[in-house]
């Protein structure tokens, strides 16, 4: 029993959620299987341990994203009409996890770098190749935007990276203070960081 076709699904939704909320460390696998509505034997036919159920869970909240961030940045908008679109995808998507539980749950990968980098070796290496995922994806806008003459790096990829960190960094700020207000310089920021000028829209 519990072992259904929607257990997996059930347990992961929940982990998610209260990932999402407390973090990985307090949560234990009977309060997860409580929260999904299955037994714990569930649990472990599913997935060997709570590391485990981190990583899935990440590559699933991850497969989302990165659909999300691949349809904004490689749309055929002009380069930093890309960036700034996926600066206020980021904007609306914190508002409406707020609107929805009443705090600001932050990014889950940039909460779980803080939580678990140090910790879990399989965790880190999977954040790290997903934040990189993310560097590429920003590099490649960047790089076009370079080639149009709208901004001015030394090094498109450190620059990449340095719009990565400034939009984790608002988010965690945005998270810090509940206030979803902290993310409105995210895209002022980013200009500056590219040396880049407002483009017209």
């Amino acid at each position: 029993m519990g072992r259904t076709s929607d257990a997996r699904e059930k347990i992961l939704g929940a982990a998610h959620s209260l990932i999402e909320l407390r973090g990985y460390s307090a949560l234990g696998v009977a309060e997860i299987c409580k929260a999904a509505g299955v037994p714990k034997g569930s649990f472990y036919y599913f997935f060997e341990s709570k590391e485990a159920l981190a990583l899935a869970v990440m590559d699933e909240h991850w497969a989302t994203q990165l659909h999300d961030w691949t349809r904004i940045l490689r749309d055929d908008a002009e380069p930093l009409d890309r960036l700034r679109r996926l600066f206020e995808a980021t904007e609306a998507r914190q508002l409406a996890g707020q609107q929805t539980c009443g705090t600001v749950s932050g990014c889950l990968f940039g909460n779980l770098t803080l939580e678990m980098s140090n910790q879990t070796e399989a965790i880190r290496e999977r954040l790290q190749q997903i934040f990189d995922v993310q560097v590429d994806l920003v590099d490649k806008v960047i790089i076009e935007a370079q080639e149009r003459g709208e901004v001015g790096v030394p090094d498109t990829r450190e620059a990449a990276r340095s719009v990565v960190a400034q939009l984790e960094g608002q988010v965690l700020f945005a998270k810090l203070y509940n206030d979803t207000r902290r993310l409105a310089p995210m895209w002022s920021n980013t200009l500056a960081l590219l040396g880049a000028r407002p483009v017209a829209h």
